[in-house]
């Protein structure tokens, strides 16, 4: 089911955009820490390393970098700008967690079940998702399992008449699992490619909840072995470390796949993008740089880094 391919020089200008602001917030805190210095001394370390934990990059992720940059700077004091540059693009995209191109094959429908708390663009993610593989010629079936929110069912149902794909959808208040038992036997019996479950986004740490997700697991298993295939976590970029605390506490509670994270385009914060994939190794898959369909992308670490410091 390989439907990605490279970046076209449209999302390529697309995702510089959405990074501006990031790039505005980390290489000018950068080059303040290291303005008019001729010798990278403990001085400018230190100030290097409060210049990317204020980036969100995080502080475990920060002190990974900056132990490294101690062993290079012991070898040779002076680095100019464009060396640090240089050494931190290599350091942070040895970091990060390699992403793929490809869905693997399965028998039957890939399954995807979308996790993460209100608010974070999850059902907006689940549609955007959806229009991206109905335009790679995939057959796509929806899945309202979000049947606690009154708005939810509604949204999701929008979006699968705006993208033109199926949606199963129960009342409001209907137990989400049976949603999802059906979803699936409705897209196995039509032959359909793809599933995107969407799933309720109450507090990450409601015990309820995650025994919720498990029994949703358990009864899809029932229709399809072994899915869902991908657990998806969506993450809101712009709250900065509280999505690296949102990614805690659901991979503590769940098996997760994969990450998307939105609103890169509206915030400074996207440093945490960085932080989530060297802490969690999990492949951030999707970022969302942009409110059409199509800025939805696919991440790659090779091109969001060469973004970050173009």
């Amino acid at each position: 089911m390989g439907i990605f391919g490279f970046f076209s020089k449209d999302k390529k200008e697309k995702l510089d955009q959405g990074l501006e602001k990031t790039k505005e917030n980390v290489f000018g805190k950068l080059s303040r820490a290291v303005a008019g210095k001729s010798v990278i001394d403990e001085l400018v370390l230190d100030d290097i390393e409060e210049a990317l934990i204020s980036s969100d990059i995080g502080v475990e992720t920060t002190l990974k970098i900056i132990e490294k940059l101690e062993e290079r700077v012991s070898r040779d004091k002076y680095l100019n700008s464009t060396e640090l540059n240089n050494f931190l693009k290599q350091e942070i995209s040895s970091l990060m967690h390699d992403t793929y191109d490809e869905l693997p094959e399965v028998d039957g429908p890939y399954v995807i079940m979308v996790v993460g708390v209100n608010g974070v663009g999850k059902t907006t993610t689940i549609g955007k998702l959806a229009h991206q593989f109905k335009k790679a010629g995939k057959k796509v079936v929806l899945g309202a399992s979000d049947t606690f929110r009154a708005a939810a069912v509604d949204q999701l149902v929008i979006w699968s008449e705006r993208v033109g794909v199926d949606i199963v959808k129960q009342d409001m208040g209907s137990d989400p699992a049976s949603v999802a038992f059906d979803t699936l036997q409705s897209a196995k019996a039509n032959n359909a490619d793809v599933v995107i479950i969407d799933t309720a986004g109450r507090l990450h740490n409601n015990v309820n909840l995650m025994r919720e997700l498990g029994k949703i697991r358990n009864v899809m298993q029932k229709v399809i072995p072994n899915t869902p295939h991908d657990v998806m976590l969506v993450l809101d970029a712009s709250t900065g470390q509280n999505a690296i605390e949102q990614a805690t506490q659901f991979t503590a509670a769940t098996e997760v796949n994969s990450i998307a994270l939105t609103k890169l385009d509206g915030t400074a914060k996207g440093g945490v993008v960085i932080g989530i994939s060297d802490q969690f190794q999990i492949p951030v898959r999707y970022i969302g740089v942009g409110e059409s369909m199509e800025d939805l992308q696919q991440f790659n670490k090779t091109e969001f880094v060469d973004s970050l410091f173009n």
